[in-house]
């Protein structure tokens, strides 16, 4: 077990003793909203590690290597800065596919910046967003924000090359 998962461990079982100790009730309560919140999620989660599975048999490392691994320097920033802005979904969806494709060979720049341009590029809200706030303001967002992967991706490369 990694240190995260035992962190996060550790933090909820304290979380429930001090939940316990203020009452049984409030207790089974945090309990049962954990367990709506995880069976709302489930398909979510369930699809999102099919779909990192298969892609980790069906693409060639070679291929997500080609076009996405560290050699792949601007061209792969871009590409995957292009593929997380398009991919629409929930976390439970996409970090699952965005670990495979660095399991696969894609490099950190490329993996920064998809995650990066699908946090702020989002297609898929783009049409919510200029309906519920306003357009003029969802596209001096996206205009603004435009460079960020890109930028996040690229530093994320260099600085993973000094430091590891």
């Amino acid at each position: 077990m990694d240190s995260v998962s035992l962190t996060l461990i550790i933090v909820a079982l304290i979380l429930l003793t001090i939940a316990f100790l203020r009452g049984k009730n409030l207790a089974l309560d945090g309990l049962r909203s954990g367990a709506e919140t995880l069976w709302r999620n489930l398909p979510l989660l369930l699809a999102g590690f099919v779909i990192a599975g298969l892609m980790q048999v069906l693409l060639p490392k070679e291929l997500i290597s080609n076009w996405l691994g560290s050699q792949s320097g601007v061209k792969g920033v871009l590409i995957g800065c292009i593929a997380g802005g398009l991919i629409p979904g929930s976390p439970y969806a996409v970090f699952p596919i965005v670990a495979s494709l660095y399991k696969s060979g894609a490099g950190v720049g490329a993996v920064v910046g998809f995650v990066t341009a699908w946090s702020l590029w989002s297609v898929s809200r783009l049409p919510v967003e200029i309906t519920l706030i306003d357009p003029k303001v969802a596209l001096v967002r996206y205009a603004v924000t435009f460079i960020i992967p890109p930028i996040a991706g690229l530093l994320s490369e260099s600085v993973y090359k000094i430091f590891i």
